[in-house]
């Protein structure tokens, strides 16, 4: 699907000592569980990379409600800005559709 995606709206991003803090403090704080160190990866580089917008399937671990309230609570307390969180199906755009 990345291959599908213009080339200007692609940038990859890496895992850093702060971003792998951060996923600690979403561990920590109980927002998502130990075993779930890799979502909470996902999370932290996104909120590090300042990106603009997560898109994910991961209803369980990712979107949802109460977790994303719990994300972006440990990311302001942080000094992070707030990262927004979306499905695939919120972003989607059917041309044919009728505004």
């Amino acid at each position: 699907m990345v291959e599908a995606l213009p080339r200007g709206c692609v940038e990859f991003i890496s895992q850093s000592a702060e971003s792998e803090a951060l996923a600690q403090e979403y561990i920590t704080e109980a927002v998502v569980a130990r075993r779930m160190l890799v979502d909470a990866l996902h999370i932290a580089v996104a909120t590090v990379a300042r990106v603009d917008v997560l898109v994910s399937w991961n209803f369980r671990h990712i979107v949802n409600l109460d977790r994303i309230r719990g994300f972006n609570a440990i990311n302001l307390r942080a000094g992070y800005a707030q990262l927004e969180i979306r499905s695939p199906l919120e972003l989607w755009k059917d041309d044919d559709q009728d505004l």
